[in-house]
């Protein structure tokens, strides 16, 4: 499994966030100038993020975004399965895929089944708040 640079990106993104809130809009321009990310390319992560109701956005004067809840509501896995989709490790594991016709003689169905279980697991053990008190 191999995380992308936008499930990556996003998760700096409510880092930056959660660091800088002060209960006020941040501007994204703020966030994409401390993060040296391209502001364009977070434009289209903080849509999905905001679709998917993780941050408030506000345009025009006063506006940017901001965490509509603590830090601590929020684990690691909320916030890639909306950049990476669920996380399944094969296709037939994923939300809503068709029985597999091989499932009841695969070998190897079990493995990607427990290693599924564990990603989500710990991504779900993992709250944006540990993210940020991680020591180095």
């Amino acid at each position: 499994m191999k995380i992308s640079t936008r499930g990556r990106y996003a998760l700096r993104v409510m880092i930056d966030l959660a660091e800088h809130n002060d209960g006020g809009f941040i501007p994204l321009k703020d966030v994409a100038e401390r993060q040296n990310i391209s502001k364009k390319y977070l434009e289209s992560i903080m849509l999905d993020l905001s679709k998917a109701e993780l941050v408030d956005g506000r345009h025009g004067k006063g506006g940017g975004y901001k965490l509509n809840r603590p830090a601590d509501g929020y684990t690691v896995f909320d916030i890639l399965r909306i950049t990476e989709g669920d996380l399944a490790p094969v296709a037939c594991l994923e939300e809503n895929a068709a029985v597999c016709g091989r499932a009841a003689e695969c070998k190897t169905l079990p493995l990607w089944t427990e290693f599924y279980r564990l990603t989500r697991e710990y991504f779900n053990g993992v709250k944006l708040s540990d993210i940020i008190n991680y020591k180095k």
